[in-house]
């Protein structure tokens, strides 16, 4: 038999209590997925229209009054919530940009979000903080050296309280934030590593330029032929389980990261999967695919760090 609790919700008299309903019943239906804990929701519907969220069970048929106060039954096993997961973005000048990635993030999936500022020259670092992200400074220019920097934040401040997985995701608006649930719910079935595939999703025209394609082709024939295995993408929007990230020992600090990740999760035996994800033409120039030199220098790094993994 299990356990009951009791839920207080007290609501302010003010005339915009229907939608302050509203938006608190929003962040507790994210409670009971076990997406958020109720620490969070407390902190997401704790502005002055709310005085406190403990639990919720079921949200009542009607909407109460404006001086009601609702008391509920909850089981515990309702409280009991899953492991939180972190969300890193790497991001160099992507001011025009950042700002829409973060408002688009789902609410209640994501623990923290961290931007690592690649040494921006732009309102980067600025837009990002004002959206309520936790900026890091990344020194040294690349795309590696980025992520490793959200790496070592999450290892700095959260030491007793690691997060399930982490998500990674780039600055430029090309990937659709709203579609991170579709990697963290297949981490939460089980898998180790999860990409998320442009090729076998849907990429607006031009997203994907012709270098990346061949460059994507290469690449993941090369793998299948030395570990067997039949990746599509090596696309940056992944999902990787914290525990499996610290055994991989990430080290490139440039546009070899990504398959360098999936590299290492091939000959570490995880369970990798990939998801279809949605693609579009990016905020801004690319700096890899936007320039000759780039998409070289990118190429040439790939298949560096293939035949070095062998």
């Amino acid at each position: 038999m299990s356990c009951s609790c009791i839920l207080n919700l007290c609501v302010y008299p003010c005339s915009r209590a229907n939608a302050s309903f509203i938006k608190t019943f929003r962040y507790i239906r994210h409670v009971l997925k076990g997406e958020i804990t109720l620490l969070q929701a407390n902190e997401l519907v704790g502005q002055n229209h709310i005085r406190k969220v403990n639990a919720l069970r079921q949200i009542p048929p009607k909407m109460p009054g404006r001086y009601r106060k609702l008391t509920f039954k909850v089981s515990m096993n309702a409280m009991q919530t899953r492991p939180p997961i972190d969300l890193i973005i790497p991001a160099f000048n992507e001011e025009l940009s950042i700002g829409k990635v973060l408002q688009d993030i789902p609410p209640g999936v994501i623990r923290h979000i961290i931007v690592c500022d690649n040494e921006s020259t732009d309102g980067t670092r600025k837009v990002a903080e004002q959206a309520g992200a936790t900026v890091v400074h990344a020194p040294g220019r690349g795309y590696g050296s980025a992520c490793l920097a959200g790496i070592q934040h999450i290892q700095a401040t959260a030491p007793g309280d690691p997060p399930l997985a982490v998500v990674f995701m780039d600055g430029d608006y090309s990937d659709y934030p709203e579609e991170i649930t579709r990697l963290t719910h297949v981490i939460r079935e089980g898998a180790d590593l999860v990409i998320g595939s442009r090729v076998s999703g849907k990429a607006e025209a031009g997203s994907l330029t012709g270098p990346q394609r061949f460059g994507n082709w290469l690449a993941t024939r090369l793998i299948r032929m030395f570990w067997g295995y039949s990746y599509t993408d090596l696309g940056p929007f992944r999902a990787i389980r914290w525990d499996k990230l610290k055994v991989l020992d990430m080290q490139d600090r440039t546009y070899g990261w990504t398959v360098e990740m999936q590299v290492k999760a091939l000959k570490n035996n995880l369970d990798c999967r990939e998801v279809p994800v949605s693609y579009r033409n990016r905020i801004g120039v690319s700096k890899i695919s936007g320039t000759i030199k780039g998409s070289v220098k990118a190429g040439y790094m790939i298949l560096w760090t293939i035949f070095k993994l062998l």
